[in-house]
């Protein structure tokens, strides 16, 4: 098992989805994030179970789909880090940091 980290970026994320979802209906933001949050979990025992995002194809950027929701993670070699949360019908906003710099 692998420790999962979440970035800031990826908090603000959930808690955007939750205030947005909120406007209409506070029990379903609850089970949203709550499923999103849930689904993480995943990655501490099978980290490369997220499949490559396709935009990057990098092996070491994965994401889970859940729902209408794109959850990036960056595998490291002994944490995961979640680095955001993003509706799939949107674009992908984050871009990785170049190490060699």
């Amino acid at each position: 098992m692998i420790p999962v980290r979440w970035t800031l970026q990826a908090v603000d994320d959930l808690r955007s989805i939750r205030l947005f979802i909120e406007r209409d209906s506070p029990r379903y933001a609850r089970l949203v994030v709550e499923r999103l949050f849930e689904a993480v979990t995943r990655i501490e025992k099978f980290p490369r179970s997220g499949r490559v995002v396709p935009e990057l194809d990098r092996l070491d950027i994965r994401e889970l789909i859940v729902g209408e929701y794109r959850i990036v993670y960056q595998l490291e070699e002994s944490v995961a880090h979640v680095v955001t949360v993003f509706r799939s019908s949107r674009l992908l906003a984050w871009a990785p940091q170049d190490d060699s710099e």
